[in-house]
């Protein structure tokens, strides 16, 4: 594993760094030598997060934690990511025997409260993966919903419904 770690807002000491690395040496068996594992260290007034993020062949895993120490956090963030690879292991298993039930919940077409203004725009690569893939790397980053390209080169989307399962959203042209 390639190991970044970046400081904002603080200067990161040299025994906190060798720290990390050692704490992530568990995961040496787990992750390939081409993984690339960055950690961000933020400090805001008495709150202390760390994230780690590993990208390895398209896979992103995503985790953090905040703490009053930096020491607790990096436990704290180092345990939620070892919870995930646990989870996620047999979450692909499970996904690949599954069936994806009704694309819509029934509450899908409910009208908001609020105005509906774009807060946030994000832009990413998107994989070509299978959506038992698409369905993992969800999990790994926690979202509710991921957006891929299957291998004929057409957008899908997988998300967590709300009774349980995963549902796939298969767009077809009018």
């Amino acid at each position: 594993m390639k190991i970044t770690v970046i400081g904002r807002k603080v200067n990161l000491r040299d025994n906190f760094k060798k720290l990390v690395e050692r704490k992530l040496d568990k995961f040496d068996r787990i992750f390939d030598e081409d993984a690339e594992v960055t950690v961000t260290v933020t400090v805001e007034r008495n709150r202390q997060t760390v994230e780690i993020t590993v990208r390895q062949r398209g896979m992103l895993l995503r985790a953090e934690e905040t703490a009053p120490e930096m020491n607790d956090a990096l436990d704290h963030v180092i345990s939620a990511l070892g919870r995930q690879i646990r989870r996620n292991k047999t979450r692909l298993e499970k996904a690949r025997k599954m069936d994806p039930g009704p694309l819509l919940p029934d509450d899908y077409y409910e009208e908001p409260d609020e105005e509906l203004d774009v807060v946030r725009t994000k832009r990413f690569a998107v994989q070509v993966m299978t959506p038992e893939e698409a369905i993992l790397q969800m999990n790994l980053l926690d979202h509710e919903f991921f957006l891929f390209k299957t291998e004929s080169g057409e957008i899908n989307l997988v998300y967590k419904r709300k009774g349980g399962g995963y549902g796939l959203l298969i767009p077809e042209e009018e």
